[in-house]
């Protein structure tokens, strides 16, 4: 048996040898203020009680794992409550015949005495019977517990796998997009490429390491989105305009990655990118009254386009992350912005 078994079994043994004692010890403390004189030496009631809540302990605790395997009527909390309320009384019995004295009449012979006997006897019997439910019943609840907290670590670790396997989905789905919008600066032979590739390399050096950190903050998505957009300004410098505001103190809070750039990367591969005129992008985060936060991205592009290819995959994909990371408190909504343009809107509850 390990170490952290031992100690595990010596802190469950300290407490039903605990509980016994008290048990035993209010037993005592009835039967030394009402026994007969003539029957109530304190270390001879002692005896008779201690003694049989000890014996009734080791009752349950030696059926509580033998045999391993019981005949299919039998349930094991049955047998251990009929043995500890058989061991109990009987041990009783054991004792009162053990103790008699030479020239002392038999107990069963002097009212005051059987009458202490059948106290001890009937007594044992109950309290034991009720001490032992009472523990399968605490038992049970610990093993219920037990049993939900593990499912509980099961769900999370099942969880963090999901969001593990979304966020390796995103990565590459996220590069793809970045290239391909400085392919279009490149292939044009614009004099921007140059500075433009070099800003996206040095974007793509601090951003990608931090979307497989496990501790992610709102903060650091709003320093990628503000930087994104930057780099996609050098693009457009002509057609794109944008503001990233969030209320002091938000910055802290937990998010998935890529929760703001999937919209933004909509924005502008869909919004900004197919107007001739270009538009503008807003995005704001503020905390509601309800305590949940609200994030949302504004652009005043063509507006949202049921057929632009893989708009539905990426805003499918952070619909999915947003369910895992916050066990589906969170709610990403999608509406028509006026005059024209797209509004994405993530609510999410604000946890640090």
């Amino acid at each position: 048996m390990s170490s952290i078994g031992s100690a595990l079994l010596h802190v469950f043994l300290r407490k039903r040898l605990r509980v016994s004692f008290i048990a035993a010890t209010l037993v005592f403390v009835l039967m030394a203020f009402h026994a007969e004189p003539a029957w109530k030496p304190i270390g001879l009631v002692a005896l008779r009680v201690y003694l049989p809540a000890l014996m009734g302990l080791l009752v349950y605790s030696a059926f509580e794992r033998w045999p391993r395997r019981l005949p299919w009527p039998l349930a094991r909390w049955a047998v251990q409550v009929v043995a500890v309320s058989l061991v109990v009384p009987g041990t009783v019995l054991a004792l009162f015949l053990a103790t008699l004295r030479d020239g002392q009449p038999p107990f069963w012979l002097v009212p005051g005495a059987l009458w202490g006997f059948m106290v001890h006897f009937f007594l044992g019997a109950l309290v034991s019977a009720w001490v032992a439910m009472a523990a399968l019943l605490r038992q049970r609840d610990a093993d219920l517990l037990r049993a939900e907290r593990a499912r509980s670590e099961l769900k999370q670790q099942a969880l963090d796998a999901q969001l593990r396997l979304l966020q390796a989905q995103v990565e590459p789905h996220f590069l793809f997009n970045t290239l391909a919008n400085v392919q279009a600066l490149v292939d044009a032979g614009s004099p921007r490429a140059s500075p433009v590739l070099a800003s996206l390399v040095a974007y793509l050096r601090a951003a990608v390491p931090r979307l497989s950190q496990p501790d992610y903050r709102l903060g650091q998505e709003l320093e990628m989105v503000r930087a994104y957009l930057a780099l996609m300004q050098m693009r457009l410098p002509d057609r794109l305009r944008f503001t990233v505001e969030a209320e002091p103190g938000l910055e802290s809070l937990r998010c998935p990655p890529m929760m703001l750039m999937t919209p933004v990367e909509n924005a502008v591969r869909h919004g900004i990118d197919p107007s001739l005129e270009g538009g503008l992008i807003e995005v704001r985060i503020r905390r509601l009254e309800s305590g949940r936060c609200l994030a949302e991205v504004r652009d005043t592009g063509v507006g949202l386009q049921p057929g632009s290819p893989g708009l539905g995959t990426g805003l499918q994909s952070l619909r999915e992350r947003l369910h895992a990371s916050f066990d589906g408190e969170a709610e990403l909504r999608l509406s028509d912005a006026q005059p024209h343009g797209m509004l994405a809107e993530i609510e999410f509850p604000a946890r640090s």
